[in-house]
Parts: structure tokens; sequence; C-alpha cells
């Protein structure tokens, strides 16, 4: 049994590097788009290629976020007391198994008022901190301008075939 340091060398599960690393291997195929590069080695692996020496790799990453809409005192609140809520509900559920005093309803019921009070007031504190600085909420997203797929160098020749072969196919007709 070989043992290592976290910090150091070694392999992860199924040969993957620990650290971050950059890939390896000589491209076969560039896509704009992630679903595209999927595509691409859903047909490898249809066609019995080792898809084990295949990467995809997105190029030219871009952080994008999407505004969802805008906040507002009530949309905070209500959103503050929803979480405070589930948290008051597992708190009171915990409480009502494990403390026999008062009734499995009556600690469910403190859980869920407590919390509830508790969400209200973080997320109050944290919108009035925030002192109109970011009035929205949004989603993040990793994009990349392009996905490369890469094979290593025993494959690259034979995958690149069969990838040329997926480009000649017509499109999928739509319904």
């Amino acid at each position: 049994m070989m043992v290592s340091s976290p910090f150091g060398g070694g392999q992860g599960p199924a040969g993957l590097p620990r650290l971050p690393t950059p890939p390896t291997g000589w491209p076969i195929g560039s896509y704009s788009t992630y679903g595209e590069a999927q595509q691409a080695v859903d047909f490898l692996a249809e066609s019995e290629f080792a898809v084990t020496d295949v990467t995809i790799v997105g190029v030219d990453l871009m952080l994008v976020e999407r505004v969802i809409g805008r906040l507002s005192w009530g949309r905070v609140l209500a959103a503050g007391a929803m979480s405070g809520a589930w948290f008051g509900l597992f708190a009171g559920l915990l409480l009502g198994m494990f403390v026999n005093q008062g009734g499995f309803t009556l600690q469910l019921l403190t859980g869920l008022v407590l919390g509830v009070l508790s969400g209200l007031a973080f997320s109050a504190i944290g919108y009035r901190a925030s002192r109109g600085r970011r009035d929205f909420s949004s989603a993040s997203q990793l994009v990349a301008g392009r996905y490369d797929v890469l094979c290593q160098p025993r494959s690259a020749e034979q995958g690149r075939e069969l990838l040329a072969k997926l480009a000649l196919r017509p499109p999928p007709a739509t319904a």
C-alpha cells in the first residue's frame, strides 16, 4: 500500500491527479457549447472508443452572473423566514426526539417559531448592512468561450477520425 501526502504527488480516485493540473493530450475537436462537446464524447463512447483517454477542457472561462430579480424588504424577510423555518423545524424535530419534556408537537412548534424569528432577524441585519449596494438577486455560472476535446496521443488519430464522421452526419430532425 502506498501512502502519500495530501500536498503532493499520487493519484486520486480513477487515476485523477489530486491537485489541479493542466490537461494533457492532443486536440481532436473544438465546440462552441458544452453540450456539443458532451455529444462528441458520447459519440466516441458509442463507437467503442477508449473514452478514459478523453478530456473536455473549457477555454476562455467567464463568470456569468444572471440577474434574477430586484430585492426588497418583503422578499428579503420572506426568504429569511422560510430558511429560518426549515432550520427551526429541523431543530424542533431533534428536540422532540431527544428531550422528553413538553411533548413532541410543542417542541416542534417552538423550533419553528424560533427558527422563523432568527431567520427574520439575520436576513434583516444582513440586508440593512448592505445599504442598498446590491439590491438584486442573481445566479452565477462559470462558462467557457469554447470547449476543446483532448485525447491522449496513443488514440488521438482514431478519435479525430471518429469525430470527423460525427461532423459529416446530418443534424437530427427537430419536432
